[in-house]
């Protein structure tokens, strides 16, 4: 089973089960966003991930299942939501009704509290372990797609972070994860609670991200530094609750001095890098 199929993720998993010869099941709130081939060839059901009852009904008997958090960041309570729409799979797990689970989580779940919204992936990722299900954590690194969140800034030539310019972190290709869940989900061979990093290619400072994005889209890209006061203030403006920004505030705060539990090794490392991503992705929407 696959939530989120319409994700950068979860697109990427979907199909590969199919070319797998899987029939997967997906919950998906609009089946129109699926493609027609794979409406034809998957088990839709049809509902929110914020509705128990379907939730639970519809991963009752799923030998795997794909857990990506559906919450958005700008929620009123975003941990306290992210774990009550978890509650269902949790209790599924508990029962027996679920055998294993891919939970998508993030790096800094492993500090578990002051990491913002992430304190919801360490929460959940507890309490699939206490259920004694087969459970995998897969702690992904910073995602190249939330270079799309602005595409504004970028076409002004100007690349926005609360983040240490100087500090290196991981960044990775949401595809790149989706072909770790899929390898997972269709092996039969691992037990018990594992965590692997997807630590995409390499750590890249903001600088170097700043330079990279300048060679792939062909124009200059500086970055602009601001404070964790100066995005409470933007997201306060933009009429967030407080328990949101503190949640969006938070991840890049307490990311800072995060070491991932697992280093970088050939199990951690994927191999698209940022310049080819934003060259085929990034560039395309800044020449319209």
């Amino acid at each position: 089973m696959v939530t989120t199929p319409t994700g950068h993720v979860g697109s990427r998993v979907v199909r590969l089960l199919l070319q797998a010869g899987v029939r997967p099941r997906v919950l998906v709130r609009d089946p129109a966003r699926l493609e027609e081939a794979t409406r034809a060839q998957a088990d839709v059901y049809r509902g929110d991930l914020t509705d128990a009852g379907f939730v639970r009904d519809a991963v009752a008997g799923a030998r795997s299942v794909f857990w990506v958090d559906p919450t958005p960041h700008s929620a009123a309570d975003p941990v306290e939501t992210s774990l009550r729409t978890a509650a269902p799979l949790v209790e599924a797990a508990q029962v027996g009704d679920v055998k294993r689970v891919v939970l998508l989580s993030s790096i800094g779940a492993e500090k578990r509290h002051g990491v913002g919204h992430i304190d919801a992936l360490a929460a959940i990722e507890e309490r699939l372990d206490a259920t004694g299900v087969d459970v995998l954590h897969l702690r992904c690194a910073y995602f190249f797609t939330n270079l799309l969140l602005d595409v504004e800034g970028l076409s002004r030539g100007v690349l926005t972070t609360a983040f240490d310019p100087d500090h290196p972190m991981p960044w990775v290709d949401p595809r790149d994860i989706g072909d770790v869940v899929a390898a997972r989900l269709l092996s039969d061979t691992w037990k018990g609670r594992l965590v692997q990093a997807v630590h995409g290619p390499e750590d890249l400072t903001f600088h170097q991200v700043a330079q990279i994005l300048t060679e792939a889209l062909g124009r200059p890209v500086r970055l602009d530094l601001v404070s964790d006061d100066e995005v409470r203030e933007a997201l306060r403006a933009a009429g967030l609750p407080p328990s949101a920004v503190e949640g969006i505030v938070g991840m890049t705060a307490g990311s800072r001095d995060v070491v991932p539990e697992q280093a970088r090794d050939l199990l951690t490392t994927t191999p698209t890098r940022l310049s080819g991503w934003a060259h085929a992705h990034l560039r395309p929407l800044l020449e319209r």
